[in-house]
């Protein structure tokens, strides 16, 4: 009866002794997607960032052209500061003002034949691309750690963890419809951009 009752404990640690270790694992699991999904968005932010010294520069570089108003000053100042603490919703919101912003120097530049050749704004805009490729790169790396983050969320048994210990599902990083499909032109009448 003694030898019974030690293979039914035995069994019994086994049991318990999988369950912790299946617990730890998804739950290590879930706060290496969160931290990789911090540490890319991080990623994004330094990258938007890049993106408001490069808008700074081509308003520098075309500013005897054409002038700009205080307000698109502000902007970059505000999205500045805005993009260092920003929850995914604030990197959306700083995205899309940055891309506008961007936007609307290409029309500048795209008005005034000297700046399309000028050295300085064909390298410019070479960084540019460089850029939008990087913030391309960033956000579908995010976007898949999100995938993966709140699959575990809904799905059974990891979704019992989740609710245990609070975590909710990550925001996609979607910059919306088209936009997301595409990144601001940097070309020039009779120029084709790399992409």
């Amino acid at each position: 009866m003694d030898f019974i009752a030690l293979i039914i404990v035995i069994i019994l640690l086994i049991i318990i002794v999988s369950i912790v270790a299946f617990y730890i694992g998804v739950y290590n699991r879930f706060m290496k997607l969160s931290n990789a999904a911090s540490a890319t968005l991080g990623q994004i932010r330094v990258a938007l960032r890049k993106r408001l010294d490069l808008i700074s520069s081509l308003v520098e570089s075309v500013g005897s052209y054409a002038k700009f108003e205080k307000e698109t000053l502000e902007n970059i100042t505000r999205l500045r500061a805005l993009i260092g603490s920003s929850s995914p919703e604030e990197v959306i919101k700083a995205e899309r003002e940055t891309r506008d912003i961007l936007s609307r120097l290409l029309a500048v530049v795209e008005r005034y034949p000297e700046l399309k050749t000028a050295e300085v704004v064909k390298k410019l805009m070479d960084t540019s691309r460089e850029i939008e490729d990087e913030i391309a790169r960033h956000r579908y790396t995010y976007n898949n750690i999100v995938q993966e983050y709140n699959t575990m969320v809904d799905t059974i048994p990891s979704k019992f963890i989740a609710l245990i210990h609070g975590f909710k599902k990550l925001p996609y990083l979607e910059v919306g419809g088209e936009e997301i499909e595409r990144r601001p032109s940097l070309t020039f009448y009779g120029e084709t951009s790399a992409r």
